[in-house]
């Protein structure tokens, strides 16, 4: 059973120079050109990305992000280099993500890098169930849980873990704690 599946914590809070960054680093039992397809084709991105993304994956590119009930917001593409890289501005988060080959697969490690300590164990919640959903796309499965749910099974390790400094910026609306 993964880390995923036993709503273990896998995602980790560092130091990135005055700005703070979560480091999720996921094994994948699929190509990485199919986990390519997942992470920039719109299609599976909403399978498992918090938002909605229009745009082009080009470097110095606009994309833009949709949510239901919120307005809409821009960012821009920072790196491309199929199949491995993908990195982009995302509100004040820099987003990246890398895919590495290896054997039976490949490794997906998601940044992100953050300005405010305070949504740390938010985000890493968040994320965590964003990456567990993704491994359920490409496995081909639908999750065995409702949206918020892993998110409130797994927030309590991140709250713990990263501190009362890393947990000031609670819940996202309509999330609760476990």
């Amino acid at each position: 059973m993964s880390h995923a599946e036993n709503g273990q914590m896998e995602g980790t809070l560092e130091d990135a120079g005055g700005r703070w960054r979560l480091r999720f680093t996921r094994p994948l039992a699929h190509p990485p050109e199919m986990v390519w397809r997942a992470i920039t084709e719109p299609e599976h991105l909403q399978a498992w990305f918090p938002q909605r993304i229009s745009g082009d994956w080009v470097v110095g590119g606009v994309v833009t992000f949709h949510k239901d009930l919120a307005p809409d917001f821009h960012g821009e593409v920072l790196a491309y280099a199929p199949p491995s890289l993908l990195e982009f501005r995302w509100g004040t988060d820099v987003i990246r993500l890398e895919i590495e080959e290896r054997d039976g697969g490949c490794t997906l490690t998601l940044l992100d890098t953050i300005d405010e300590i305070g949504k740390a164990a938010r985000d890493s919640a968040g994320w965590h169930e964003c990456l567990d959903l993704l491994a359920c796309n490409l496995d081909g499965e639908r999750p065995a849980w409702r949206p918020g749910q892993r998110w409130a099974q797994v927030h309590p390790g991140y709250v713990e873990a990263f501190g009362p400094e890393g947990a000031t910026i609670g819940p996202p609306p309509g999330y609760e704690p476990a």
